[in-house]
């Protein structure tokens, strides 16, 4: 991982970390003046949103650390790992608000103080506004998968925030009584629903999960550009945190030096580069016409598709 991107994962991390303490402590005064169970909702996503960002800046620290002897493969996972922890936060906020929101139907509770809340859902989405928007601004320069979780969880807040202030006012002002605990319901079925997406992600990557098939194509495509390249298969993939892992085997004349097949290797490694940074490339050698027990080869110039079954390229 290079200096800047870590750099900037660890600065949104921070910035997360001050606006969850922040509106944590201003929602907090919000629910107990309004009762508000929406706002309850909130205050209670956003101290969870505190405890999520702080594992987050911990995960983004670990995963800028370099490899060693341990992890030779660096520790980009850790940002998975974190990211899994705020699927379970995010979990457990949503299953607290609808257990809530059923106890405020049975107890026929009408919050109060509607300008106050509404006020503080004001701030909260102004100040999370700025926070995605920064959040993105580090997302176009790093792939970080904690940061995106993070990012997907403030942007549901922006519609918690919304919903808030929609509860309050038909419940207070339009009279529609039921309104709050309805609207808390939706709160957390949508948080349940950002949980769900997030975790897809993040056991993607834990479970080592293939590059989707048009970057696959792609990789095959910008090899192929290399003349001295007869053929390759055995293509694998993986994505750990902000680097890229790729293995393949090549043919090459049967008639090259152990010399000239490593500068081979060395300028198919240089071409790839120029388009796939961040990305470790391993190549083992072949003879042309040498076909291993199963293998499936095709000729470079012949690649236009993926075998799915094997993970091979194939000829069209």
């Amino acid at each position: 991982m290079n200096a800047q991107a870590a750099t900037l994962k660890r600065r949104a991390a921070t910035a997360s970390v001050a606006t969850a303490l922040f509106l944590g402590i201003l929602k907090a005064v919000a629910a107990w003046k309004t009762g508000s169970i929406a706002m309850l909702a909130s205050l209670a996503d956003s101290g969870l949103d505190l405890v999520a960002s702080l594992v987050t800046l911990f995960g983004v620290h670990v995963a800028s650390q370099p490899a060693d002897d341990d992890h030779r493969f660096g520790h980009g996972k850790a940002e998975a790992l974190a990211a899994l922890f705020q699927v379970m936060i995010i979990t457990g906020s949503a299953i607290f608000i609808l257990i809530r929101a059923v106890q405020r139907f049975s107890e026929g509770a009408v919050s109060a103080d509607a300008e106050y809340g509404i006020a503080v859902s004001v701030i909260a989405i102004v100040v999370t506004l700025a926070l995605t928007r920064y959040q993105a601004y580090v997302l176009s320069r790093t792939t970080s998968l904690a940061i995106g979780t993070d990012n997907l969880h403030y942007k549901s807040d922006l519609f918690l925030n919304l919903s808030v202030i929609l509860a309050l006012v038909l419940e207070q002002y339009a009279g529609l009584t039921g309104a709050d605990p309805v609207l808390g319901i939706a709160i957390a079925l949508w948080l349940l629903y950002g949980a769900w997406s997030a975790s897809v992600h993040a056991i993607n990557e834990l479970m080592d999960r293939e590059w989707p098939e048009e970057k696959r194509r792609h990789f095959i495509e910008v090899a192929s550009r290399h003349p001295e390249l007869k053929g390759m298969h055995d293509l694998r993939t993986r994505t750990s945190g902000d680097r890229d892992f790729v293995q393949f085997h090549i043919w090459v004349a049967p008639h090259a030096t152990v010399r000239e097949a490593h500068d081979i290797m060395d300028s198919i490694e240089a071409l790839l580069a120029k388009e796939f940074p961040e990305t470790e490339v391993l190549i083992h050698v072949d003879p042309e016409g040498l076909v291993d027990e199963g293998a499936r080869f095709a000729k470079v110039d012949e690649v236009t598709a993926l075998d799915d079954e094997h993970g091979e390229a194939k000829p069209a």
